[in-house]
């Protein structure tokens, strides 16, 4: 075997099953081998179905089977819980496999299991992960915050690789401030750093999200020339946008939508609102209904088509049509739902599937050959996400049509394909100092065991988000923490932690670990009321969520 040979790297099961299930390896998988070989933080670049997601777990694969161990070794976060269950899956292949090659030659390699926790895990299984820790744990930013802020943090004394996947998508926002802080926390806990690999759309400018992802520490990017093709196109859905037969564009609008789908063989529709997403749902399944009935299909009411709307969500049945044309994808609803959703496009049993950003991430959704964006996208960098469903294997095209609603939205429609085409994304820039961030993490780092404050904050400023942190900030937040406010103004305030400013320790008040538990992280809290459908059945099924202004 050559010299040059990615696969060279690896153990002989491994490099049998990948050559005898891929032709090659892609251009990101050969780079990306070479650099986490060496045992260098990596970012991967590249665009959606270039195989970035088996280019990290490949490698963490082979360490595994080359040595037995206890406790988790390989920490993959996911920003989205879906795409971690999505992974989870995928993961089945490559392990049955590679133990399938090693039994046949008479090699002896260890069994590996993968764990999956997120907000959707049961009390019973994270219990039984803490007893009996994975060597692969898939988990997401919040639930590694809620690790290391309990007893679970024990089982990640054993970390080596740590796999962030859609860096991207967190990079710029406070949430992926809050998981930087918790990598440095984790990395304390071991006796030497992890391995961090980061995988990412394409993003500008890549130096920054490096710089994220390993807090200044030297990393090498892998970031092949792109061979990806994108067939996008701007479709007006009426004659003149300025004299509507209607009154209003959305007739033709969903008209159109429905034309595409029926077109071709899978179809995810993106809608940049939830409300939206169910209103299009409805209406879809309604000309379709129409035109294999005969029978025409009136607009929905008030009250919305074919009865209560949690029936029609829950049921996945309307009026006139069997079986649906589509289905609705949204965070609202049940993990229960949209797992089936997505089984259901996966397998073919669905044609089509009208989602927000709940499906715009890497979740592998195999056969999709279009996709309908309404609305221009939130950005360039989402747009290609989005569109990045479609053809999502190595050299299909990703094809995508967007449907604008007014001349407005045209203009937005067309100035986003031109920088889609040109891959003219917006730039990423790296939160500076969120002391809300620092203050949530200060809280539950001392609800473990009490800190030093000098080692405290060097190892906040570790990472990227805090590198230039002032000491005076630092101080500031902990006096905040600690109950010496600046007026009494904010005497209300209960303080949380105790800051011994002679011995610089800090110890945390009753309460805090409940607090940090139950309050942490930086998603925005909303009003939820949990909607579940009514029938005779002992146990009602759980449908999803409504925001308290919608009820």
């Amino acid at each position: 075997m050559s010299s040059t040979d990615p696969l060279a790297l690896f153990s002989e099961p491994t490099r049998v099953w990948f050559s005898g299930t891929f032709a090659a390896p892609t251009p990101a998988q050969a780079q990306a081998w070479s650099a986490i070989g060496a045992g260098d933080h990596t970012l991967v670049i590249a665009p959606t179905g270039s195989g970035k997601t088996l280019a990290a777990f490949l490698s963490a694969i082979d360490r595994l089977t080359a040595q037995s161990g206890s406790g988790t070794r390989v920490l993959y976060v996911s920003p989205l819980k879906a795409l971690a269950i999505d992974v989870e899956r995928n993961l089945r292949t490559p392990l049955a496999g590679i133990a399938r090659i090693a039994a046949h030659s008479g090699a002896a390699i260890p069994d590996i299991s993968v764990g999956v926790r997120s907000g959707d895990t049961p009390p019973k299984r994270r219990r039984d992960l803490i007893a009996h820790p994975p060597d692969i744990l898939i988990t997401t930013p919040e639930s590694l915050f809620l690790m290391l802020t309990s007893a679970a943090r024990n089982t990640l004394t054993g970390v080596t690789t740590v796999i962030i996947d859609e860096v991207h998508a967190v990079a710029a926002t406070k949430r992926g401030a809050h998981l930087a802080v918790s990598l440095e926390r984790l990395d304390a806990l071991l006796a030497r750093p992890a391995q961090r690999i980061g995988l990412s759309a394409t993003v500008r400018p890549a130096e920054e999200v490096a710089r994220f992802l390993t807090g200044g520490r030297p990393a090498t990017i892998v970031h092949p020339p792109t061979a990806k093709t994108f067939d996008l196109a701007v479709q007006v859905p009426v004659a003149d946008m300025a004299n509507l037969e209607n009154g209003t564009v959305w007739p033709d609008v969903e008209t159109r939508i429905v034309d595409l789908i029926e077109a071709h063989n899978s179809t995810i529709v993106f809608a940049n609102s939830r409300r939206l997403a169910e209103r299009l749902t409805a209406r879809i399944n309604e000309i379709h209904a129409e035109r294999s009935t005969a029978e025409p299909v009136a607009p929905p009411g008030p009250a919305g088509p074919g009865g209560p709307p949690a029936h029609v969500m829950a049921s996945g049945q309307t009026y006139g049509a069997e079986p649906l044309l589509a289905r609705a994808h949204h965070g609202s609803m049940s993990k229960e739902q949209r797992a089936t959703v997505e089984e259901d496009l996966k397998a073919g049993r669905l044609r089509s599937v009208v989602a927000t950003s709940s499906l715009e991430l890497g979740i592998d959704m195999g056969a999709v050959d279009l996709v309908v964006q309404i609305e221009a996208p939130p950005s360039v960098a989402s747009g290609l996400q989005r569109v990045g469903r479609a053809g999502h294997q190595v050299g299909e095209i990703s094809r995508g049509v967007l449907l604008p609603k007014h001349r407005t939205d045209l203009i937005g429609c067309a100035v986003s394909v031109r920088r889609m085409l040109a891959g003219q994304i917006e730039n990423v820039t790296v939160p500076a100092n969120p002391l809300d961030v620092l203050a949530q993490h200060t809280v539950a780092a001392c609800a473990v065991e009490p800190l030093n404050a000098d080692v405290w904050f060097d190892t906040v400023r570790r990472s990227a988000v805090f590198a230039a942190l002032p000491r005076s900030a630092f101080e500031a937040t902990l006096d905040l923490l600690s109950g010496k406010y600046p007026s009494t103004d904010f005497a209300e305030l209960r303080p949380r932690v105790v800051y011994d400013r002679v011995s610089g320790t800090l110890t945390a008040r009753p309460g805090a670990q409940r607090l940090a538990v139950t309050s942490g992280g930086a998603i925005p809290d909303r009003g939820l009321f949990t909607v579940y459908l009514a029938s005779e059945a002992d146990k009602p099924s759980r449908v999803g969520e409504l925001d308290e202004e919608m009820v």
